[in-house]
């Protein structure tokens, strides 16, 4: 078995390079999808009515984690839905191109924690809400950044190359 190890070993290498592709690939594409998709509700953005952010933070606020940040986001729920949208959008851009890769990253996990602890908290089991997985799946990203294929890995390899 040893010997097929090391044969192995180097194919194993460099398909690893790739692994986070996928997953770049598939949050990038969903958080552009999420933010494009409220930027082009014309519900969401709205203080009430159905389908607006301003009455879906109303209807979370007594099931969430954090009350207060329900109430913070209810101070003006508009800006808090552009916000949110904008947020998504530039997370999914940057992911997507991989420029500033664990930035973003950090900032899709973060949009992720909140919107567990505050909208999908209340599920039932927990495994039904859907932004826990994506908080998980944003922490390889915010870890190890996007070293391949990405603007990143561009700059990265211009600065050795000037031997910065």
């Amino acid at each position: 078995m040893r010997g097929n190890r090391s044969g192995g070993g180097k194919r194993w290498d460099g398909a690893a390079r790739y692994a986070l592709l996928p997953l770049r690939v598939f949050l990038g594409v969903t958080f552009v999808y999420a933010g494009l998709d409220k930027l082009t509700d014309s519900s969401f953005l709205r203080d009430a009515g159905a389908g607006s952010v301003g009455e879906t933070m109303r209807a979370v606020r007594d099931s969430s984690a954090l009350p207060a940040l329900v109430d913070l986001a209810l101070e003006s729920p508009v800006g808090f839905g552009w916000a949110i949208a904008a947020g998504e959008l530039a997370v999914g851009i940057g992911t997507l191109l991989g420029l500033f890769t664990r930035v973003a990253a950090l900032g899709g996990a973060l949009i992720s924690l909140s919107l567990w602890l505050t909208v999908s908290w209340a599920s039932d089991p927990y495994y039904y809400g859907n932004d826990l997985p994506y908080l998980m799946a944003w922490i390889p990203l915010v870890l190890a950044g996007a070293p391949l294929l990405s603007l990143d890995a561009r700059r990265r390899a211009r600065r050795q190359a000037a031997g910065g």
